[in-house]
């Protein structure tokens, strides 16, 4: 039998150790976030519902977006085992240049309505950690003032290009005067998608109050506090900017851009140049054809196409056609440091991430941009270490299997016969 006794005090004493508190909130949230769904949690809290919803909202029913993140859960790691990965390497090299993780900062446009820190916070949090950031045409800092606040690292340019020829030439100028290294030509916007929680949301810009923003107000009033009390949002590329979201991106989109533009940027831009949202094989092959440095697999983060193709499905068939000749990267759903791992084994030179980063950014500003690299960054190490590989080089398609949730449906026998016969038989109604 087990012998009881009357505790000594300095035994119990020993034993119950408090935690000193964090009297900081932002310090105290942060810490606790443990997964990038947790800080998306807090910003769901802490950011008014129209802002919230623009962030983590998508096109129409959203399918995109929940299936992009399901084929991600949808894979199957297989670890080898008795390797050495006491010593563990994330470095790799992408358009040219270092990065410290295999991921960057994707473009987000209207990024201080999320956080009045905005792209200054995410630019100085990537240039701390050592991986690009990558600047909005419809960022609402300038390509200067995101040079300065991360001057000694690599920061990148998406461009869209806008009827008006003129501005999108002249960003394209203006970031390579400021020492932009990769210019990410975005292609997958001839409109905007019908982004319904924004619709719904009466969401504009600058926000229009309503009975609903007001008492949606009540409990976040810090948010309101920093968005009165900070410089007027405005779109650093743009001159106007009034009008619902999807006024302003019809305005300003152009829906004749061809390969011809392409051509043009591309005699513009003294740097790397990728081709945003390409979502097919065929394109890709054309596009690496024409030698382009990089090729990005993405449908926009779900809001543009509903039911679009899934990036991280196309992804090994498409380096498979064309990974010798341009760098493939992909991006749409990443939430976890495993599915950057994925990625990278089914051929992926680089990642990037959007609402992740954004999630961050609206639970606790620059330091809860830094939380979301930090929290990806171990996941990519704790996987790297399981699965015993010392080194990106040394993933491969044998560490990972995706498995199969949505399959084509098989055309029965009978159906494709008929399906020519189909083709030759006359329109009943034009034979009249």
């Amino acid at each position: 039998m087990v012998k009881h006794q009357f505790p000594n005090p300095k035994d119990l004493l020993a034993l119950m150790q408090f935690k000193k508190p964090e009297l900081n909130g932002t310090k105290r949230r942060l810490a606790g976030a443990l997964t990038i769904y947790d800080l998306q949690a807090i910003a769901k809290r802490r950011t008014p519902k129209a802002a919230y919803d623009y962030t983590d909202g998508a096109a129409e029913g959203e399918l995109s977006l929940a299936r992009a993140r399901q084929a991600f859960e949808d894979i199957e790691f297989h670890p080898s085992i008795l390797r050495d990965v006491s010593r563990l390497d994330t470095t790799t090299t992408v358009l040219g240049g270092t990065s410290t993780m295999p991921f960057a900062i994707a473009p987000t446009g209207f990024t201080r309505l999320m956080h009045t820190e905005g792209e200054i916070a995410g630019a100085s949090a990537a240039g701390a950690a050592g991986i690009p950031f990558t600047l909005s045409t419809l960022g609402t800092s300038s390509i200067e003032e995101v040079t300065a606040a991360n001057p000694h690292g690599r920061n990148w340019f998406q461009l869209y290009v806008m009827r008006d020829r003129d501005i999108s030439y002249g960003l394209v100028e203006r970031a390579a005067a400021a020492g932009f290294d990769t210019l990410m030509f975005t292609v997958d916007t001839p409109v905007a998608g019908a982004r319904l929680r924004d619709k719904r949301n009466g969401f504009s810009i600058p926000p229009q109050l309503t009975v609903g923003t007001i008492l949606n107000a009540i409990p976040r009033p810090w948010w309101w506090w920093d968005f009165i009390t900070t410089p007027p949002l405005a779109f650093a590329s743009l001159s106007s900017t009034g009008g619902t979201v999807g006024e302003l991106l019809d305005s300003a989109m152009d829906p004749s851009i061809d390969y011809d533009d392409l051509e043009i940027i591309r005699g513009m831009w003294p740097g790397k140049i990728v081709i945003k949202g390409v979502q097919n094989v065929e394109d890709a092959k054309r596009l690496a054809d024409l030698g382009v440095d990089g090729i990005l697999l993405s449908n926009h983060g779900g809001r543009q196409l509903d039911r679009a193709p899934i990036p991280f499905h196309l992804l090994p068939i498409v380096v498979r056609e064309v990974g010798a000749d341009t760098e493939v990267m992909v991006d749409t759903g990443i939430m976890n440091g495993a599915d950057i791992v994925a990625s990278l084994a089914l051929g992926a030179k680089f990642t990037l991430i959007g609402r992740a980063y954004l999630y961050g950014l609206m639970a606790g500003g620059r330091a809860g941009v830094d939380r979301t690299i930090q929290i990806l960054s171990e996941q990519i190490v704790r996987t790297m270490k399981l699965l015993e590989v010392a080194s990106i080089e040394e993933l491969g398609p044998k560490h990972v299997t995706q498995l199969e949730r949505l399959v084509p449906r098989a055309v029965s026998p009978a159906l494709s016969a008929a399906v020519p016969a189909l083709k030759r038989t006359p329109n009943r109604a034009a034979a009249k």
